[in-house]
C-alpha cells in the first residue's frame, strides 16, 4: 500500500474515534437538557463511529499494516439547544465526508483498487449520515421552541435507537 494512503487510513481511524467522542459529548449535552431520546440517538452515533474506526483499522491490519493511535483531537463541544447539537453534528459529518473523499482521491491517485470497496461504502454512508442529520435539523426548525414538538422529536429519535 502506498505510504500516503496508509497514513490517511490510519488518520481516519483516529478521526472516527474523535467523532465518537464528539457524539458522546453531544449525548451529555442532550442529557443535561433532559432529552433522553436525543441523548440515546447521540450515544448510538458514538457507537457507530467506533465501528467505523474498526472498519478502517481492520482494513489496514488485514493488509499487513500497523494501526497507531495517537492524540485524538476533539476540541470543545457545546450545545445550548437541540438545534445547536444537530448543527454541530452536521458540520462534523460534512468534515468527515471531505476526509473520506480525500482518501478516495488518494486511493485513485495511487491506483489502490483494494481500498475502493471500503472507501465506496464510506462514501455512501456519509451521504446517508448527512441526509439523516439534515432531516432532523429541518424538523427541529419546523417546531422551533415548541416544547411539545421537541418532545415528539425526542421520543421519535429515542424509539429509533431502542
Amino acid at each position: 500500500m502506498n505510504e500516503k494512503l496508509q497514513t490517511l487510513l490510519n488518520e481516519q481511524v483516529i478521526n472516527e474515534h474523535g467523532a465518537a467522542l464528539i457524539y458522546t459529548q453531544l449525548a451529555y449535552e442532550m442529557d443535561d437538557q433532559s432529552l433522553p431520546g436525543m441523548r440515546d440517538w447521540f450515544y448510538a452515533q458514538a457507537e457507530e463511529e467506533r465501528e467505523h474506526a474498526q472498519k478502517f483499522a481492520e482494513h489496514l491490519l488485514d493488509r499487513g499494516y500497523r494501526v497507531e493511535l495517537t492524540d485524538i483531537p476533539v476540541g470543545t463541544v457545546k450545545a445550548a439547544t437541540p438545534l445547536d447539537a444537530f448543527e454541530a453534528s452536521l458540520a462534523h459529518e460534512q468534515k468527515v465526508s471531505e476526509q473520506i473523499r480525500n482518501i478516495a482521491r488518494t486511493a485513485d491517485e495511487v491506483e489502490d483498487l483494494d481500498s475502493r470497496t471500503l472507501i465506496n461504502w464510506f462514501l455512501d454512508e456519509q451521504i446517508e449520515e448527512e441526509a439523516t442529520v439534515s432531516e432532523i435539523i429541518d424538523q427541529i426548525k419546523l417546531v422551533g421552541n415548541d416544547g411539545s414538538g421537541l418532545l415528539r422529536i425526542d421520543a421519535k429519535l429515542g424509539a429509533e435507537r431502542a
